[in-house]
């Protein structure tokens, strides 16, 4: 009997640590359904986010890492978070690389003869003031190329590779420079990584390996790609002049910038929101991404003024160098390592502030499911649907040593029409969308930082 009793309570105590744990993993949020519109009819009151991005970008323009551009911008903006009334505003220092775009040319001169538009891509080498002349081999992909390397030697490799998606396709713009100069090839040209053109090149990073020869690496338009692709089938020979007064230089000091609304309670229990600051050198990096950036900014701010205190601490991060080497994130996770224990939920938007979907969720199956409940706060616009997997570049860093992390996703159909390309002006975005895109990342931001017990892990 006394051993039936003790299984008795030893089932009972189980079953209670089983209901708490369930009760812990699926903690009731709807009671926050009032903040939630409080949040969302402030963010869709009036466009000041949409008018504060077009100020940023209109006035400072694209924030390269290591130019005085994004410097300049970076003293603005902390300059204006101040004037806020947000808390602990800082710039913590990173050094960042400092790659410079010089003169670029294109000229193609058989067939006929004309100037092309081309974008060197991030890092690469120049071609030496006399330019390289060659001939062009078209190739489909690395499979081709490999079939036909004879074909390449010494000449212009052109990877005329159609969109697919930015992960395979961008392995193009990305490798493409290593992997011609192995077949011998004498400079590379990648079709741009869009899926639609209006003759419109798009830049972007590229890498080179050790004990490969570096050669010179730019996109070329999509319409330029497929017309030296037609040539080729025909059999005509395609001469070209290429010509980038590209460099790098030494590294250069630069800043990710940092805000906060301080927890009541739990003041060293982090949410930590944002986008990334800098932006190609071509454009003005509204869409990609300062409207990420501005995003959470506004979402802290609307916090603020609605005399919003969350238990724990919301932290905006605008972090530096994401285009072309992840600095900032790998700077803030090394900044912040004894800390991350204490960060509950790292939050990042670098899709273009279109019209908000939901997020991307990474973390643990309890996680995940009071993650889901906190987007039906905000089903009213259409931007709660939770999805497993997501994160992004510059929290990469402090997920992967165990931060839960989420992406916004949005209707993202026109992100890829614009991507690292001189169209990207704030004209691109749509006031009421950024507005939601504010109100997204404000709910969910709020509603964690505020519940009783802490997002599990």
């Amino acid at each position: 009997m006394k051993r039936i009793l003790l299984l008795v309570l030893f089932f009972v105590i189980a079953s209670d640590f089983s209901f708490a744990r369930q009760a812990e993993s699926s903690q009731d949020v709807s009671a926050y359904q009032v903040t939630a519109d409080r949040i969302i009819d402030a963010a869709l009151a009036d466009s000041a986010a949409w008018d504060r991005l077009a100020h940023l970008t209109d006035t400072f323009g694209p924030r390269f890492s290591g130019s005085p551009n994004l410097e300049l911008a970076i003293d603005w903006i902390l300059e204006e978070m101040k004037a806020d009334g947000l808390e602990n505003v800082r710039g913590e220092s990173v050094m960042v690389p400092r790659w410079v775009r010089g003169e670029e040319s294109l000229q193609i001169l058989t067939p006929h003869n004309r100037k092309l538009q081309i974008l060197g891509l991030g890092g690469t080498v120049g071609t030496g003031p006399k330019g390289i002349t060659a001939e062009v081999f078209v190739v489909n992909s690395y499979d081709d190329l490999e079939a036909n390397k004879a074909k390449a030697v010494g000449k212009i490799v052109l990877w005329n590779v159609a969109f697919t998606n930015y992960g395979a396709t961008g392995a193009y713009r990305r490798n493409g420079a290593v992997k011609a100069a192995q077949a011998g090839a004498i400079a590379s040209l990648v079709r741009s990584i869009t899926p639609t053109s209006l003759y419109t090149p798009h830049t972007g990073s590229s890498t080179y390996e050790e004990g490969t020869v570096k050669i010179p690496h730019a996109a070329v338009t999509i319409e330029d790609a497929m017309m030296m692709q037609r040539m080729q089938d025909r059999g005509q020979k395609i001469t070209v002049r290429l010509m980038l007064d590209d460099v790098t230089l030494p590294d250069v000091p630069s800043r990710n910038v940092v805000a906060e609304l301080v927890g009541s309670e739990f003041p060293d229990e982090v949410i930590v929101f944002g986008g990334h600051i800098d932006s190609w050198d071509v454009g003005t990096g509204a869409m990609d991404d300062a409207g990420g950036c501005v995003a959470a900014w506004e979402a802290l701010r609307i916090m603020k003024k609605l005399g919003l205190r969350p238990k724990r601490t919301i932290r905006v991060v605008m972090w530096t160098n994401e285009e072309n080497g992840t600095r900032g994130g790998n700077g803030y996770r090394d900044a912040h390592l004894s800390e991350l224990d204490n960060h509950i939920l790292a939050m990042e938007s670098d899709g273009g502030v279109f019209a908000p979907i939901g997020f991307g969720f990474t973390g643990s199956e309890a996680a995940f499911t009071t993650i889901t409940e906190v987007g039906k706060l905000l089903n009213r616009i259409n931007a709660g649907t939770i999805t497993k997997g997501g994160g992004g570049a510059d929290i990469g860093p402090i997920m992967a040593l165990g931060v839960p992390g989420m992406g916004l996703n949005v209707d993202g159909s026109k992100y890829f029409d614009y991507h690292h390309t001189n169209a990207d002006y704030v004209d691109k975005l749509n006031p009421v969308e950024v507005a939601k895109s504010v109100a997204t990342m404000g709910v969910m931001a709020f509603v964690v930082a505020d519940m009783p017990q802490r997002l599990p892990r």
